[in-house]
Formats: C-alpha cells, sequence, structure tokens
C-alpha cells in the first residue's frame, strides 16, 4: 500500500507528469491504428492509454481498485486466444516475475494479436537513478529495469515478431522542470544523437503462432479462371439446348409416324 502510494505522488510531480505527456502521446498514436474486438491494459489504470483506441471492448486488469477486472498480471482470468490487443505500460519492471506476465499475455491474444510494452531503460540518465543508493528505495527508481535487447530476446522466444517502437524522455530526470528547460534541447536531438539513450522505450510486437500462416485469396488469378470458364460455360449450355432441340425434333418425328 505504501509503493502505491509513493507512485500516486510521483505521478502527481512535474517529473511524474513530464513522463505520463510522452507516454500518453507515444500510446495515442498508436493506439488508434491497430483495430479488432478486444483490448486489455495491465497496470497503471489510472491512466488510460487506451483512450482512443476503437475496439468494442477495452478494459483494465491489476490489483488496484480503479480496475474493471481485479487479477494479478501473471494470473489472468481471461480466455486463451480470445484478446486482439494487450498493453503493459511498466508492468513488466514492477512485477518478480516478468516472464510469466509474458507467458500469460501470448496465451490470451489471438495469432498476429498486437502487444505493446513501455519500459525504463537502464542504458540512460534515468537508469542511472536506479543505481544511486540514495534513489533506489523510491519510485521509479525501484524497480527491476529491464534492458531493451533483454526484453527483445524474451519475446523472441514466444514468436513474437517486432513491428515497431522507440524511445523518449532523453532530459536528465530532475525534479524540477526548470532543469528539466534548460536541458531541453536533448529531447530535440536526441533521436538523431544518441537514440539508444532514451529514458523510456516503447515496444510494439506482434505474436506469431508457428506453423500457422494466413492465407489470403488470390483475387487476380480467380478472375481470370472465372474469364477462362466462360467460353467452356457457353459452349455446354450450346450443346445442351442443341441436344434438347434435337430430342424434340425426334419426338415430333415419332408422333407423327404413330
Amino acid at each position: 500500500m505504501m509503493i502505491e502510494q509513493n507512485a500516486r505522488q510521483w505521478f502527481e510531480s512535474s517529473l511524474g507528469q513530464y513522463l505520463i505527456e510522452h507516454e500518453r502521446r507515444y500510446f495515442d498514436q498508436l493506439m488508434a491504428n491497430i483495430f479488432g474486438y478486444n483490448a486489455v491494459q495491465i497496470g497503471w489504470p489510472q491512466f488510460d492509454f487506451l483512450r482512443l483506441n476503437r475496439m468494442p471492448l477495452r478494459f483494465s486488469v491489476g490489483p488496484e481498485r480503479e480496475v474493471s477486472l481485479r487479477a494479478e498480471a501473471g494470473f489472468l482470468p481471461i480466455q486463451t486466444n480470445s484478446m486482439d490487443l494487450v498493453i503493459l505500460p511498466h508492468t513488466l519492471e514492477f512485477n518478480a516475475n516478468p516472464h510469466q506476465i509474458l507467458r500469460e499475455v501470448h496465451r490470451i491474444l489471438i495469432p498476429e494479436g498486437h502487444l505493446v510494452i513501455s519500459g525504463f531503460n537502464p542504458f540512460s540518465l534515468w537508469g542511472g537513478c536506479h543505481h544511486l543508493k540514495s534513489m533506489r528505495g523510491e519510485f521509479p527508481w525501484n524497480g527491476d529495469f529491464i534492458a531493451l535487447s533483454r526484453l527483445k530476446d524474451w519475446l523472441k522466444l514466444l514468436d513474437f515478431e517486432m513491428a515497431g517502437g522507440r524511445l523518449c524522455c532523453y532530459a536528465p530526470p530532475f525534479k524540477q522542470e526548470k532543469w528539466r528547460r534548460r536541458f531541453g534541447f536533448m529531447e530535440a536531438a536526441g533521436d538523431r544523437w544518441w537514440p539508444i539513450s532514451g529514458g523510456v522505450y516503447f515496444l510494439h510486437a506482434i505474436k506469431h503462432t508457428h506453423g500457422m500462416r494466413i492465407i489470403k485469396p488470390n483475387w487476380k488469378n480467380s478472375l481470370e479462371a472465372k474469364k477462362k470458364m466462360v467460353p467452356i460455360a457457353r459452349e455446354i449450355i450450346k450443346a445442351s439446348k442443341e441436344e434438347r432441340s434435337s430430342s424434340n425434333s425426334r419426338q415430333i418425328d415419332d408422333l407423327n409416324k404413330s
């Protein structure tokens, strides 16, 4: 309970608002372009990162009071192969078993389902605060920051394919806004000059099922086949008419003879 209270206080601070502003910007842009039926956010329910997504069912999961479904992230009471989209905003680094969470996410996602993760980059100025003894007990520096390369390896083992991502928050994590403004040039030049040192990373992955491949209809070949069948069909219809005409003529001749 104390950890949750510390987290809320940190998010109300100037640095916390700075982080949420950047996170919302990324999630809003990506969520608007992912389609399906069911989407779930696991973690940080006080911030609706699914707000611009247009799926009919959108809900949050976690142990907090604000969630739609109270449950542990590593043991989700959600049907297998039922979710089109799962987002994990800093969920892995504040959980004792991130591998179990990823396995559960893989289980509930449909084939070709989307997973979006945000995390603190340990190889950044933000990650440096995590190693300072004076700050290690405070949120969010008390989390177990996961390197981006390590996270990619975990996802590849679960047959996820990387679809995109980015980094942000290049300025040092000063508590006072005036100091962050002085280093604002780092934010503007970060993607170009030191792209791997952003304080926060985002990773977009897609679940693939081994041995399964979505087959799309080959409309071009189908139309060509139909065109080829037209002359054959005409010949069949013509022959059928001639046969019926010949049969009717024979019947008339037989009647005349009788």
